[in-house]
């Protein structure tokens, strides 16, 4: 039986899209106390039901898929900006496609502006009018007001029309931002993305015995299979070694492993992928907020993940990333070379401690995974060494391999400028081999 938290979420997420929600309304309608409904509101949020803005509430928008990712509602974006809604409330929910910015004539802004837009324009109350009849949403720059003609047009339109302190170079920097962070979240694969389905996985009740076992993996070749009570929550694991010379009638409540290591959905799968080899485990289960199983993901399934990963194109680009791009090898790859820019650089000009501890990182693996093949997941990482490296800089990083077994691996690394040594770092790492 659902607790009476899910059975609220439940209610939030069958609501009209762009309805707006209280405390008061959601504890009232399901007989709760305002606590329990608050909370239930903010665990919304954080799934993406409903948005909070200041000065105008909670509303309920449309949870954006994994392939939308990168398209932001008009609430998001009153949030990003900081602003207000002077009139069209109804429609925040709605997503922009695009932001034109209006800093040309009037019949040439015009030519650029429509359905799903955000025009951003300063107190140019005709262009305010012309957008919105022409689908778009307004945001005006400068903290500027608009005639209320235009906030009823927009209430009858059911289009935003919003207002921010902010110049316009700023607001489009922000937005602009705001869709480039979202970016880089869409290349980051989650457990969600790679999971078997609980329709499509094998599972036992705690109340079965042993011979179940039998029967599972006689079907589906499997040897682990996660235990769950009747209400789906994972009880446990039960793999062949736990029933190695045990009677078919014990229940497997006696004989699992309890308490199993679970993953979330919204885990990455580079976490997931660290904790099986670190804790050696074939098939991790995956469960959602309440402990219930949503599916399972195996080594196989993360092996694959992170290979595709590896051949997909940059859209993003992270710090790391454009650090990375910028490593320049010696022919033997003995050595990598690499410039400080200015946004390497901490407030003081030399190289931030981050940038330098991926500068190691990066080259240690480049040159163990030439030595080895295969992947390589990093234990420890000590920088025991360093002096500050001043901004524009050319820098060599030069790994020396001490050791590599068939699982694990060290390496020393030394950072030089004109053969002068300015840190030193040692990696210890565990080697996956293909």
């Amino acid at each position: 039986m659902a607790t009476k938290h899910e059975q609220l979420l439940h209610y939030i997420n069958s609501l009209p899209i762009g309805e707006k929600i209280s405390v008061r309304q959601i504890a009232k309608a399901l007989n709760v106390s305002e606590g329990t409904a608050y909370r239930a509101i903010k665990d919304a949020e954080n799934k993406g039901f409903v948005s909070t803005i200041e000065r105008v509430g909670t509303i309920r928008i449309e949870s954006k898929k994994k392939n939308n990712i990168e398209k932001l509602t008009f609430a998001e974006v009153v949030n990003i900006i900081d602003g207000q809604v002077l009139g069209g409330k109804s429609g925040l929910h709605k997503t922009l496609t695009k932001f034109v910015i209006g800093a040309m004539r009037l019949e040439a802004m015009m030519k650029y502006t429509g359905a799903g837009n955000l025009l951003i324009v300063g107190n140019r109350t005709k262009a305010h009018e012309l957008a919105l009849k022409a689908g778009a949403a307004v945001l005006i720059t400068g903290g500027f007001d608009t005639d209320d003609e235009v906030k009823r047009l927009a209430d009858q339109l059911e289009l935003p029309i919003l207002s921010t302190s902010y110049d316009t170079f700023t607001v489009a920097t922000m937005i602009n931002r705001a869709i480039y962070d979202q970016l880089i979240k869409k290349e980051i694969i989650l457990v969600e993305d790679i999971l078997t389905p609980v329709d499509k996985t094998a599972y036992l009740l705690n109340s079965e015995r042993l011979a179940s076992w039998y029967e599972k993996n006689k079907i589906t070749s499997h040897s682990r299979f996660p235990i769950v009570d009747h209400s789906m929550k994972v009880q446990g694991m039960l793999t062949s070694k736990d029933i190695i010379e045990q009677d078919l009638n014990v229940g497997v409540e006696k004989v699992m492993t309890k308490n199993p290591i679970t993953v979330g959905l919204k885990t990455s799968v580079t976490s997931a992928a660290h904790m099986m080899i670190w804790e050696g485990i074939e098939v991790l289960p995956v469960v959602d907020d309440y402990n219930r199983l949503c599916g399972i993901i195996s080594r196989q399934d993360v092996l694959k993940a992170l290979q595709m990963t590896q051949r997909q194109p940059q859209v993003g680009e992270t710090i790391d990333d454009i650090i990375t791009t910028r490593i320049e090898a010696t022919p033997e790859e003995e050595s990598y070379f690499f410039e400080v820019s200015p946004q390497m650089t901490n407030p003081l000009g030399t190289i931030s401690y981050g940038v330098f501890t991926t500068l190691v990182y990066e080259a240690a693996t480049r040159k163990l995974k030439k030595h080895k093949k295969g992947d390589i997941v990093i234990e420890n990482l000590t920088i025991y060494f360093i002096k500050p490296v001043q901004i524009e800089s050319t820098i060599e990083v030069v790994p020396i391999i001490l050791e590599a077994g068939r699982k694990f691996g060290k390496i020393d690394v030394e950072v030089k400028i004109d053969g002068q040594i300015v840190g030193k770092a040692l990696l210890m790492c565990q080697l996956i081999e293909r």
